[in-house]
């Protein structure tokens, strides 16, 4: 054997070891004892591992997907946040950890038959393999396009496969859709909201045909990408439409509160939950909430999100006859400092909060904070500034001890992974790109999340045009989007890859849109020196700039991989560093 094969054994034996007591009892490859595949119970402790992927608010100490997430137009972060790329990179876990999950579900697949158990039970831990691996190869495509499809659990004697080129990401893609189908029907029919099961499935395939229909039909030429597929891009987003329908006829309904999806202690009676991440106090804890309510300067809101948000006559900014100013005003009141009453001020943003989409004011905060400027949300705990003013107040909760607010990996709120507003979106989304929404799709999806948040419904055709509308889309599809950007706001890295599938990512370029690294007005705080601003908005740019490369429409392949297979070609744009 030649050491170059040597070398890549290594590699991915290092890849495939598992992270967890569980798979630590030995390498993968030993589970094919009969000692092992024995009973349901044995494949329901092995297939445990996967929910860690699910980061939800994050795994104890670290950070998960929701607001920390930071490379996006609604957010500018406490430090600068560049494309997560510069260079190509020697390795990296976005590759390895995606290649380990497959590998973890095929030898799921390749053992179940061996089990003792009903046809039902095998059908349905098949489905969860395959559901897993659709997800991550799902990642992996949205990252880095073509990929190599892998439907066994390699060994060194399958050379072909190991040193093989990459697939064209369609085709890929398309087995991915496969692999949905299967699970969607085969999968346990329960109604677990904390274990995979079929209606979970039905969310997972909403959001990747979603992903992938809309992907299709924008994707450009000019990128370095194929032509526009409008066959497959119909495909996907009728497959997006069939899921998100499939649960909308299931029990679910909204939760009268748009905060209490993300800040509850207990999600398991929340009627809106497909499925959640449940934390516990002093077990399995997170630290969101110390992140946004104490001394670290939270990665706040920009200008531009806050203008996207519509005003209670149901019209933009540019078009409101509402009263449109955005400066905050100076409202002077008291504080209790250790024991004593003294004076205190604030840049109250309550007036323009009351004209806005209810949504708002149960994201941000009611005051403005930044350096100089503290803020203590609900009159206790730690002062906290914002990088751009506005405070991120969503995920909090005034009934957690400050003990437990305050401090970084003591947070127990449980996490939303799938929830009935993002199958809302999805359908209402699908419907809109596919050309053949009614009032009825409106009435019965989007419509229901802007009557909780307090707006005129949404019609197909509209009645306005949005003068902030550079997408180059309709007017239905434009508002459908900003539903989608309001209603997921800080969530799950939504926004980011939502500007990947539309073809949109230069909306990220800071110098052709300063407005998503500026912040609030402060032109009402006279004695304010020291926060940097442009004219009188906070500048949250850390003076540098994020300039727009079609490159990033992919992530490069790690230069380790490409030495050890000279088959595996780099995306384009990417070269190796001098």
């Amino acid at each position: 054997m030649n050491r170059l094969i040597l070398i890549y054994i290594a590699s991915l034996m290092l890849f495939f070891t598992a992270c967890n007591d569980f798979l630590d009892k030995g390498p993968l490859d030993t589970f094919t004892d009969e000692n092992f595949w024995t009973s349901e119970n044995n494949v329901r402790g092995y297939t445990n591992t996967f929910y860690e992927e699910f980061l939800g608010y994050g795994n104890a100490g670290g950070t998960g997907l929701y607001y920390f997430r930071t490379l996006n137009d609604d957010q500018a972060g406490n430090s600068f946040t560049d494309w997560s790329f510069q260079n190509v990179p020697a390795s990296s876990t976005n590759w390895r950890d995606g290649w380990i999950e497959i590998r973890r579900a095929n030898l799921l697949l390749e053992n179940v038959d061996k089990v003792n158990m009903s046809d039902a039970a095998k059908n349905h831990w098949k489905g969860f393999g395959r559901l897993m691996r659709a997800w991550h190869y799902y990642q992996l495509v949205r990252a880095y396009g073509d990929v190599a499809w892998v439907d066994q659990s390699l060994d060194i004697t399958e050379e072909g496969i190991l040193y093989g080129p990459r697939e064209n990401r369609d085709g890929v893609m398309d087995k991915v859709l496969e692999d949905l189908n299967f699970a969607t029907v085969n999968m346990y029919d329960n109604k677990s909201k904390t274990s995979l099961n079929r209606n979970i499935a039905q969310a997972m395939k909403a959001e990747i045909c979603l992903f992938e229909g809309t992907f299709r039909k924008y994707r450009k030429v000019a990128d370095g990408q194929s032509a526009p597929d409008m066959a497959g891009a119909t495909k996907f987003l009728t497959e997006a439409k069939t899921a998100a329908s499939y649960l909308m006829d299931q029990a679910y309904t909204l939760n009268p509160s748009y905060q209490g999806n993300y800040n509850s202690l207990d999600l398991s009676k929340n009627p809106e939950m497909i499925f959640y991440k449940a934390y516990k106090q002093d077990i399995l804890q997170h630290s969101l909430i110390a992140y946004i309510s104490s001394s670290t300067q939270m990665s706040g809101l920009t200008k531009d999100a806050f203008e996207s948000y519509l005003f209670t006559d149901g019209k933009p900014l540019a078009l409101t006859t509402l009263d449109k100013n955005d400066a905050a005003k100076m409202f002077v009141g008291t504080k209790v400092v250790a024991g004593k009453v003294v004076p205190d001020t604030v840049l109250s943003i309550t007036h323009m909060l009351a004209l806005r989409d209810k949504r708002l004011e149960q994201t941000i905060d009611t005051a403005l904070s930044y350096v100089g400027r503290g803020f203590t949300r609900f009159g206790s705990g730690i002062s906290n500034t914002s990088s751009t003013g506005y405070g991120v107040s969503k995920y909090d909760n005034k009934a957690i001890d400050n003990m437990y607010r305050n401090q970084t990996t003591r947070n127990f709120t449980h996490a939303p992974i799938f929830w009935l507003s993002t199958v809302y979106l999805q359908y209402a989304e699908a419907c809109a790109e596919l050309g053949t929404a009614t009032q009825a799709d409106l009435d019965k999806s989007v419509n229901k999340l802007k009557a909780r948040a307090g707006l005129p419904p949404l019609t197909v055709n509209v009645g306005f045009s949005d003068p902030a509308n550079d997408m180059g889309v309709n007017d239905l599809i434009w508002e459908v989007r900003r539903e989608r950007r309001i209603e997921l706001m800080f969530d799950n890295w939504a926004r980011y890859w939502d500007l990947i599938r539309w073809h949109q990512l230069d909306k990220l370029d800071s110098k052709q849109h300063p407005d998503i690294l500026l912040g609030a007005n402060i032109v009402n705080d006279p004695f304010d020196t020291a926060v940097p601003r442009v004219g009188n908005y906070i500048d949250g740019s850390k003076g540098k700039e994020r300039i727009y490369d079609k490159k990033h429409y992919w992530y490069p392949i790690p230069s380790n991989q490409i030495s050890l297979n000279d088959k595996l070609t780099q995306n384009p744009g990417w070269t190796a560093n001098p």
